[in-house]
């Protein structure tokens, strides 16, 4: 295998030197993976990326990078197995209680601060908004769903998609925005937007939850501090 310039300086922010360029050039060409090279040269991995990606692996070496490639997989997926068992026993089953704190969280990301109404493309969040809502007495006929499009998506389809995220008919989605440009890739359906009426409790209630989760996270002077908006010292 073939060794370059192994460099203990930390190089990390700085240009970039020719010997670099010849080394990640040398490295890639003879099967090293990519965070091997950020480990040998001590660079980001943006950095390597962006100058190895067009670098062809030699053909007496290209076994050599799926293999390590293959193992890097493998390694993942037993992470994630893992982890998805560790969460289990964490979090076990979720109670009526933690999904009061799921509203909260989802609220204060993600919904405005106005009147209770949350817009977002991801059907999961969405949907598990929804059933958030419901802990604290909110039906679906509570619910008024509008949609923003794009003028290449079918709306029709964006519609039945929605409707059945949101567990609704059809015909309770009041109105569908349509702008004009194409948008692919995270926007298949375009965006849902989740209003409640006569919300006020409930908007007051959720608001309230969130102000209680900032008084037990967070010292009262740092909440004082970031209301004042004072620089910090």
């Amino acid at each position: 295998m073939f060794c370059f310039f192994y460099y203990n300086l930390n190089m990390r922010g700085r240009p970039i030197t020719k010997i670099e360029l010849i080394a990640i050039k040398k490295l890639r060409e003879t099967g090293h993976s990519l965070p091997e090279i950020c480990k040998i040269l001590k660079r980001r991995s943006s950095t390597i990326h962006r100058f190895a990606k067009n670098v062809k692996v030699l053909p007496e070496y290209v076994n050599i990078l799926r293999q390590k490639q293959g193992g890097s997989m493998k390694r993942s997926k037993k992470l994630w197995q893992k982890s998805v068992t560790q969460v289990k026993e964490l979090l076990k089953k979720i109670t009526h209680r933690d999904k009061l704190f799921i509203l909260a969280a989802l609220y204060w990301g993600e919904g405005t601060k106005k009147e209770l109404n949350i817009i977002n493309s991801d059907p999961k969040l969405i949907r598990v908004f929804i059933s958030c809502l419901e802990e604290i007495g909110i039906k679906k006929n509570d619910l008024r769903i509008s949609l923003r499009i794009y003028d290449n998506i079918d709306s029709n389809k964006a519609k039945e998609y929605w409707s059945k995220v949101c567990g609704i008919n059809e015909t309770n989605i009041l109105n569908v925005n349509v702008l004009i440009g194409k948008k692919i890739g995270k926007l298949p359906f375009g965006m849902c937007r989740v209003r409640v009426t006569k919300s006020a409790k409930s908007f007051k209630l959720i608001m309230s939850m969130i102000g209680f989760i900032k008084s037990q996270i967070i010292p009262a002077p740092i909440v004082q501090w970031i209301e004042r908006g004072t620089p910090k010292p």
